[in-house]
């Protein structure tokens, strides 16, 4: 069974950096699409960051280069890497692993089938 567990979430002022991880379980990054979602206060889930099975990366137009994503593919990890981060960022952060894409055109939660809990991520100013 696939599993996916979230880690990193903190708490952080406005301009700091948090990574976030994520682990699994019978399931191997790096042959499909991984992504990450956050759920903002107030407001539905909404796409972060994808990563391809060629590494593409792609990310939503608000993140405006702040974020990175990427994979360990020997430790069997999904990061992201967020930097000046804003209030706005507040929410939870879920990964995301696809069932059997290896391309995804865009952060979309459709591509995605395995979903992990989510990490609290708080960005006070």
């Amino acid at each position: 069974q696939v599993q996916l567990v979230e880690s990193g979430g903190d708490s952080v002022q406005a301009g700091g950096s948090l990574r976030l991880s994520c682990a699994v379980s019978s399931y191997t990054f790096g042959e499909r699409c991984a992504g990450w979602f956050r759920t903002l206060l107030g407001k539905e889930r909404e796409g972060v960051a994808i990563i391809q099975a060629d590494g593409v990366t792609r990310y939503e137009d608000s993140i405006e280069g702040r974020f990175h994503i990427s994979q360990d593919n020997v430790k069997n990890l999904l990061y992201l890497q967020m930097n000046s981060l804003t209030p706005e960022d507040t929410g939870m952060y879920y990964c995301a692993a696809s069932l059997n894409r290896r391309t995804c055109n865009s952060p979309n939660a459709g591509y995605f089938y395995y979903w992990g809990q989510g990490t609290q991520v708080t960005v006070s100013s």
